[in-house]
Formats: C-alpha cells, structure tokens, sequence
C-alpha cells in the first residue's frame, strides 16, 4: 500500500467516526449543559450537580478524542503535500525521507487512537454511555471462591482506574475465612456500561490453592451481573406501597460509625421479590437512594430481558449471560493463560490482567456483536 493510499484509508475511517458520532451534535449537548452550570440554582442540588459535571466532563472529552483525530489527520495530510515528499511518497520501496519517515510514525500513532475511539462507535445501545453497576458473586468454590472474588473486585477497580472512572462499593459481605462472598460497584464514567456489559457471565480460576496445605490445583468461580445505571427519566415505576424497606446494623470491620449507627438498609420490591441491600454509605438517606439506584436498575433488567425473550421467538435463541454460562477462564497452575471463551482472545500475562489489563477482552467483547 503506497503512502497516499495509507493516508486516505485512515482518513476515511476518522471521517467515518465523525458521521457516527454526530460530532455537531455532541457539540450541541456540551454547550447546552454547560448553560445548565451557569444557571444560579445549578448548585441546589449538590448531587445532581455533581453528576451534571461528571457527564459534562466525559462529554468534552469525547468531543477532543474526535476533534484531536480530525487535526491529526488534517496535519498528516498537509505534510504529506510538502514538495520533498510529493514526487516520492507514492513509491512502494522503503525511502530514506525524514518527512516521510515523520508522516509514516504519525499515521500509526494515529491508527492507535482511531482504533481507541472507533471502540466507541459500536456502543450505540441505549444506555451504553451510563454508569454501571457492576456485582461480584463468588461461586462454587468455598473460601477459594471468596479469595478470587476478590480479586476480581481488585482488577475491575484496576481497570477503572486505567479509564479514568471513579468506583464506588454500594455494598459488601465478607468471606467467612477470606475475601468476600459478594461486593456491589457503581462504576461512574462515560460509556462505563457499554464496555463492562460484556463482562456479565461466570469467571472461572484454576490455581494451586493458597488456603490447604497440600496446595492443591483447584477450580473456582465469580458470577458477575453488570446493569446500566438508569437515568431519573427512565419511566420505571416504583410505587411506595410496594416498598418494604428496613434499616439495620452494619456488621464487621468498618470503624467506629458501624455497629452504632443503624445506616445500612435493606429494600424489599413485593412485586417482584428483589432484595436490595446497600451499606457503605455513612448515612441511612444515602444507602436508601445507592438502594433504589440499584432497584430501578433490575426492574430495568427485568423488562428488557422480557423484550429480548419475546425477540428471541422470532429471531432464534438468546442466551443470558450467568451460571453455567462460563465466558472467561483464568489458569495461573500449572502454566499462565487468560482465555475468553466467546472471543478466543487470550493471553498468557495471567499477571497483568489480574492487574487490570483487560482493555483485549473489552474489545472483543464490543466488537464481537
């Protein structure tokens, strides 16, 4: 491929990000919600506020993740029309040019980025841009299966961190022995749900057990659910009457205000049956609106599954993501390989990923639909 072909093939796909992204119209919600902050009562409301900013500020970044390629493209280009390169940048031979040498390391640091950011262009699905609610559930396994669920808590916050996105524990229960039997997370971040929704299914570890003394190879599992935190203006109807709702003590570690402060809270949906409980915040009115958060967002899941059921009358089988439907495998003994059953995407840095680097499963998972 010659260097003129090279440079539209990349200009092609950045003009092809822009057209999907609407960039006018991203421009457009970003100058309207930044009106929104100037307003003198935008403050009022501290907490919602707070979330206006959250999204303004992951709005602004998408607009310059889009801005920054359509100049980098631009600059390339104008470089590539300088005379020195003109008579010989359609040669296919290697040639020794400084300008072409500079145009040919600036399209694949540019090939990099549009492939980061046309990630995104796949994550049109309606709530895909929202926070998610991620939950940890240790599986088959005993103390094992607590010690890799919490390890799993440990590499999806790693992983958060890499995004730039805040991780918030709505609720925990520890082991009995170690680590913990389940964990509740709002990760908060611009398309946090489209990336993570794929990571909903079993995960499977196989590793010379830490907790016998023989240190057996053994086989546990982690359930992870992940749901769209849905916004105020979802039409999810949560009546008061169908509210049970209790406040009890928090137990375990925690410091002083647990065990003396009844903040921890418990919800009951009648209608459906859904218990939610909620207890890492300070304060009972808090754990009550991370609970209802985390009601809605089921109710949401039940609904949409019901769609996706019907859908699946017509258009063939639709397989939800949960036990006994294992998408990833972790072997650390007697070799290191992390290998994603959809996808057969795999790795053998076993380390790194633990350590947060599943941005390759991420990827697949979204392109893989």
């Amino acid at each position: 491929m010659t260097l003129t072909e090279k440079i539209l093939t990349v200009k092609n796909r950045v003009d092809a990000i822009v057209t999907k992204k609407n960039l006018p119209e991203l421009i457009s919600e970003r100058d309207q919600m930044e009106v929104k902050t100037m307003e003198s009562d935008f403050w009022s409301n501290n907490e919602e506020a707070q979330k206006t900013m959250q999204a303004l500020g992951g709005l602004k970044t998408e607009i310059t993740d889009v801005e920054n390629l359509v100049r980098s493209i631009q600059d390339i280009q104008d470089l590539s029309e300088d005379e020195s390169v003109t008579s010989i940048k359609d040669q296919s031979e290697e040639v020794e040019n400084e300008v072409i040498q500079m145009i040919n390391s600036g399209l694949k640091d540019l090939e990099l980025k549009v492939e980061e950011v046309e990630l995104t262009t796949f994550l049109s699905g309606k709530f895909d841009t929202n926070n998610a609610l991620v939950k940890i559930i240790a599986g088959q396994g005993g103390t094992e299966a607590c010690d890799w669920a919490s390890m799993v808590l440990r590499m999806y916050t790693r992983f958060a961190n890499t995004k730039g996105w805040s991780v918030q524990i709505l609720d925990k229960v520890d082991g009995t022995e170690a680590g913990i039997a389940s964990a509740e997370l709002l990760i908060e971040g611009r398309y946090a749900y489209g990336y993570l929704k794929h990571e909903h299914g079993t995960h499977r570890l196989v590793r010379n057990s830490p907790f016998n003394a023989q240190g057996l190879r053994q086989t546990s599992f982690v359930g992870i659910e992940v749901l769209p935190e849905v916004n105020e203006d979802i039409d999810i109807e949560v009546r008061d009457e169908d509210i049970e709702f209790n406040a009890i003590r928090s137990s375990g570690a925690g410091g002083q205000n647990v065990n003396k402060v009844a903040s921890k809270v418990r919800i009951v949906h009648r209608p459906s049956g859904i218990v939610i409980e909620a207890s890492t915040q300070r304060t009972q009115h808090a754990n009550r609106e991370a609970a209802m958060r985390l009601l809605k967002a089921r109710l949401y899941e039940i609904e949409e599954n019901k769609q996706k059921a019907e859908l699946a009358t017509n258009k063939g089988e639709y397989k939800i993501a949960g036990w006994g439907n294992q998408i990833r495998n972790y072997v650390l003994q007697p070799y290191k390989l992390v290998k994603d059953v959809r996808t057969d995407v795999e790795t053998p840095n076993a380390d790194g990923v633990l350590d947060g680097d599943i941005q390759m499963f991420i990827d697949a998972g979204v392109r893989m639909l």
